[in-house]
Formats: C-alpha cells, sequence, structure tokens
C-alpha cells in the first residue's frame, strides 16, 4: 500500500514540497491538482478513450479466447498440437517487434488512425494469452456436466452457454482483469498508430505533464490518481472471482 499512499500524498502537496522531501504528508493539501490536471490533461476524453478500448477489447478478448479455449480442450481435432504450439510461438514474439507488419496490415485496410483498427490490434495481442488460460480452466471441469446436458438434449452451444460458461465465471474474470490492465496500460501502439489526439488513451493526458523545462511532478501524480479509478473499482467488483481463477489455475 505504500506506492498508493505516496502516490495520493504527493499529490495534494506542492512543488516545492514534493521535490524538496522535507515531509511525506503535505502541510495544506492542493486539492487544485486534481482540477489541474483532470482540465489540462484533458482526462475526460481521453479517460472516455480508454474505458471505450478496454471494455470494449476484453468483451471481444473473452467471447474469442473462451470458443477456442473450450475447443482445445473438448474437442479432438487434426493439428491440435500444431495449433497450440503455433499460439505459444506467437507469445514469444514482443508487441513492438510487430508494430510495423500491423501498421501496414491495418494501412491496407484504411484502418489507421481509427479506433476499429487500434481495438483489433489489442485484441488480437491479448487471445493466445487468454486463449490457453481458459483451455486450463475448462480441462479441469468435469466432462460429466456436459454428457448430462446432451442426454437433456442441449446442443453444443447451449452446454457451453448455459453449463459452461457459468462455471467458468472465475477464469473469465481472471481474464478480464490480466487483459483489463494490459489494454488500460497500452500506449506504444497507440502512438504508432493515431495521428488524431482526440483518440488517444488515458496515458497521453498523463503525458502533459511530464517536461523537462517545466516539471509538474504534483499534477502528474494527482492525474494518475484520477486514472486508476476505473482500476481499482473493477478490481474491488471482481475481487472474489479473481481469487478463485488464479487458485484454479495455479493448482491446476
Amino acid at each position: 500500500m505504500f506506492p498508493i499512499i505516496w502516490l495520493l500524498s504527493g499529490s495534494l502537496q506542492t512543488a516545492e514540497e514534493l521535490y524538496s522531501g522535507e515531509t511525506f504528508f503535505p502541510e495544506a493539501p492542493q486539492w487544485t491538482n486534481y482540477v489541474t490536471g483532470w482540465v489540462d490533461g484533458n482526462l475526460a476524453v481521453y479517460l472516455g478513450n480508454s474505458l471505450f478500448y478496454t471494455l470494449t477489447s476484453v468483451a471481444l478478448i473473452l467471447a474469442v479466447a473462451s470458443l477456442a479455449g473450450y475447443a482445445l480442450a473438448r474437442i479432438e481435432f487434426s493439428g491440435k498440437a500444431f495449433f497450440t504450439l503455433l499460439i505459444l510461438a506467437v507469445m514469444v514474439i514482443p508487441a513492438p517487434a510487430m508494430f510495423i507488419t500491423q501498421y501496414k496490415l491495418l494501412l491496407s485496410f484504411g484502418l489507421t488512425d481509427s479506433r476499429l483498427g487500434y481495438i483489433f490490434i489489442l485484441v488480437t495481442a491479448g487471445i493466445p494469452m487468454s486463449t490457453l488460460i481458459m483451455r486450463s480452466f475448462f480441462v479441469s471441469l468435469s466432462p460429466e456436466l456436459e454428457e448430462a446436458a446432451a442426454i437433456d438434449g442441449a446442443s453444443a452451444l447451449r452446454t457451453f452457454v448455459s453449463v459452461i460458461l457459468p462455471l467458468a465465471r472465475p477464469g473469465l474474470a481472471a481474464v478480464a482483469v490480466i487483459q483489463g490492465l494490459q489494454v488500460w496500460n497500452e500506449y506504444l501502439m497507440a502512438l504508432v498508430l493515431f495521428d488524431s489526439d482526440s483518440l488517444m488513451p488515458v496515458q497521453r493526458g498523463l503525458m502533459s505533464f511530464v517536461s523537462v523545462e517545466t516539471p509538474q511532478q504534483q499534477v502528474l501524480l494527482a492525474a494518475t490518481a484520477i486514472s486508476i479509478v476505473p482500476v481499482v473499482i473493477f478490481y474491488l467488483l471482481a475481487q472474489k472471482h479473481i481469487i478463485q481463477g488464479l487458485g484454479a489455475g495455479g493448482l491446476k
């Protein structure tokens, strides 16, 4: 908790207090730092962008990864081992190494400087790891549940939606947190892809206060505190499922 306490304390200090290091807590809390961070950092726009990118990307990742993970866990098909190995191989490649290829691909489809193109990149980056996590979770579930549903006349899709997915909520929550944090913190591809400043994620607003000539560390800390609020709220709401999902993954 100390880094969080330091963040909140520094965000309420003056520049002189913060740079002198003579006191840990502010003598007179500077709430105007938060107003400056919100207004000058244009956080209303950038936070809205990040929320849209994160919610949309995570929803698509969960949909694709759950279906793909279930297929790898339950369906026998030719090339299954190769397909799994291919997913692992993709995860080894650093994301910046694919920027040029991804940019050229989006350029050919006319999706540069667009929300849709950026979401495509975020989704494709998150699917491999998420698929393997969901596969491990589905493998741990008893196949007898699916057999019972099949005897009752449920189709494969109905079984997946009504029986398997409710049991997989801890795994889905764990994937949502992992990918949500990655999408929320992504900034490099946004710099490569976007020409329009209005499409940038929240990190663009934070960079407004990083300057060698006129550093505003106290305002940067205040803006950072604002930017992490949605992530903290989501984690608190999904905490129970997250712990169950990570615990199940570790045991299996």
